[in-house]
């Protein structure tokens, strides 16, 4: 297959080392893996920089990067290099040990974060797990009279019994109800309704900078720091979840410091995972201060895998990478130039987020078929409800390939709308 002159769509990919077609490997899915995400879209073999390359041989821009996980693109080799080195001097020990990846790990991301003297990390696997760690933090601090926890409407923590007490999503939550009780979720963005909510009673506020899973809808300017404020007050951890929006992912290392004064608001902690590894699963719990560091105490909370050396490693390479290429400026400057070219393509109606973590509202209930015509055409993006679309690509995302994907965008949408309009007129549920 040929490339076409332009807009990025199907090539023909270079060896893969798959004889099977991307039908065949998708019966052998359906016949062994659980459905719990459904039938997967393609059969991905290889990736490199920012494409990647289905078992058929076909080309796609990936503009999700595994939904804000693949800072560094894909197979980049400061991160494939440290990760072979590590796996082949040290891969795994129980944490009756240390190493030096993960002492490293943990005094770099206090440095980003500005933590003061005293702060700790406890590393994870994954954001959920970072998160369940977080909701145990919150529990320390609740007392027979302080045992509310906040979170907000839209909120998306996780699936894991704890991380998912504090998601807001219905059709989530009620299939495992009961779930850990105390939480209570506050209208998004309504800056009165928290500080009316937060008196002596609750334990934490756990809030997201900026909502992936909703749209990519950043808290309202002024928001975190009447959070930090009212919490102080009334002595509750205000947790910040930073696993989609951290790492360099808004042109901030961390979201929440782009908040006006970027001194003014240090949460009590905060959960990152997804691009910290850049690929390789690791999340982590950033404790903020001596007294909330020592909430939880030894053999309160653990972990088998948090932490090995290969996951720390793969951080330590993640955000020297960042770093020495100057990604967290870059992915500001990309992220510029999407939102003024979303802004002229016929049908977008609503542009949010900073960076490369992007959200565009359409003009009707097409963003699924979107997706799908999209992929089409070799770009890889998800919708996260009817009208809206996300974009997360590898913060290593150049200006003309994210070009090639603004040129391909209106025929792309009005063949989504074609399709919409076609399903809607069959009768079809919209």
């Amino acid at each position: 297959m040929e490339e076409p002159a332009a807009g990025g769509a199907l090539i023909e990919a270079p060896a893969a080392g798959s004889a099977l077609s991307g039908a065949e490997w998708l019966s052998r899915y359906t016949g062994s893996l659980m459905g719990v995400f459904g039938t997967p879209q393609r059969v991905l073999v290889r990736g490199d920089g920012c494409y990647v390359w289905d078992a058929d041989g076909n080309r796609y821009l990936d503009l999700l990067g595994g939904i804000a996980v693949n800072a560094l693109g894909h197979a980049h080799p400061a991160l494939t290099s440290a990760v072979s080195h590590q796996s082949a001097t040290l891969g795994h020990v129980s944490n009756f040990f240390t190493s030096p990846p993960q002492i490293a790990l943990a005094e770099k991301l206090l440095s980003l974060a500005k933590a003061p003297p005293g702060s700790k990390v406890f590393f994870t696997n994954s954001g959920t797990e970072a998160l369940e760690a977080a909701f145990k933090l919150a529990r320390r601090n609740s007392s027979r009279t302080r045992s509310r926890i906040l979170a907000l409407e839209g909120a998306f923590h996780g699936r894991t019994m704890g991380a998912l007490a504090l998601t807001s999503k219905p059709a989530y939550r009620e299939p495992f109800e009961p779930l850990p009780g105390g939480v209570e979720h506050l209208p998004f963005g309504d800056i009165d309704a928290l500080i009316a909510a937060v008196d002596d009673t609750v334990a934490a506020v756990v809030l997201e900078p900026v909502q992936g899973e909703a749209g990519v809808r950043p808290l309202p300017p002024g928001y975190l720091s009447a959070a930090r404020e009212v919490t102080n007050r009334h002595g509750a951890l205000l947790i910040l979840d930073e696993v989609q929006s951290g790492m360099g992912r808004t042109g901030e290392w961390f979201a929440h410091q782009a908040d006006g004064d970027k001194d003014a608001v240090l949460p009590d902690a905060m959960t990152l995972a997804k691009g910290l590894g850049g690929g390789f699963p690791i999340g982590a719990l950033v404790t903020f201060g001596d007294t909330v560091s020592s909430l939880i105490t030894v053999g309160q909370h653990g972990t088998t895998f948090g932490g090995n050396p290969v996951a720390t490693a793969a951080g330590l390479a993640t955000i020297d990478a960042l770093e020495t290429g100057g990604l967290l400026q870059h992915a500001a400057a990309v992220g510029s130039y999407l939102r003024e070219g979303l802004a002229q393509v016929p049908g977008v109606t609503a542009i949010r987020g900073s960076g490369l973590l992007l959200g565009f509202d359409v003009d009707g209930g097409y963003a699924p078929s979107a997706v799908t015509a999209a992929l089409a055409a070799g770009f890889i993006l998800n919708s996260t409800g009817p009208r809206t679309l996300r974009l997360a690509p590898p913060l290593i995302l150049a200006e003309d390939q994210a070009g090639s994907f603004l040129s391909a965008l209106p025929a792309v949408l009005e063949t989504a709308r074609t399709a919409f309009s076609e399903t809607s007129a069959q009768g079809a549920p919209l």
